[in-house]
């Protein structure tokens, strides 16, 4: 059973300055706006985090990137889709598997939306399914929530 998430943020800059930065390497962005945010720099995979009751849960990820897709002509339409998908580097099994697209748009001409939409499944069958549906969604929607804003935070810092 996959469950759906969304997270979204924005960055104080221009449309085609972050889709510049993100389009001419989105698998070193997304790593770096992850290790910048756990400040391990030299790690392989990229870490997602989360808090959950004062206690941090995490897991190397080995993030995908697939074809970069650009359509729109007008400033209002244009759109540019990252096709991102991760499973956790070690032990895959015991965790989620994430599928999504990371679209960028413009909502100003100085300000421009990231929009995270996927799709994950809960590992191990049954028992994942219903650990998912107690406590496991809301870990993923939080992990996906810090990933955007990490990215989104990245993104400020390189383009100040």
């Amino acid at each position: 059973m996959n469950r759906e998430i969304r997270a979204y943020d924005y960055v104080n800059h221009r449309y085609a300055l972050v889709r510049d930065i993100l389009s001419a390497d989105p698998e070193g962005v997304l790593r770096a706006a992850t290790m910048a945010a756990t400040s391990r720099a030299q790690a392989v995979a990229a870490k997602l985090r989360v808090d959950v009751g004062g206690l941090q849960v995490g897991a190397e990820i080995a993030p995908s990137i697939g074809e970069i897709e650009e359509s729109g002509s007008g400033n209002n339409d244009l759109v540019t889709r990252i096709p991102i998908a991760w499973g956790a580097a070690h032990q895959a099994r015991l965790f989620p598997f994430m599928s999504a697209v990371l679209s960028i748009y413009p909502l100003t001409a100085t300000e421009t939306q990231l929009d995270f939409q996927g799709t994950y499944e809960p590992p191990l069958g049954l028992v994942g399914a219903a650990i998912d549906s107690m406590l496991g969604h809301r870990i993923a929607e939080a992990s996906v929530h810090t990933f955007i804003a990490d990215v989104a935070q990245y993104l400020r810092t390189e383009l100040a």
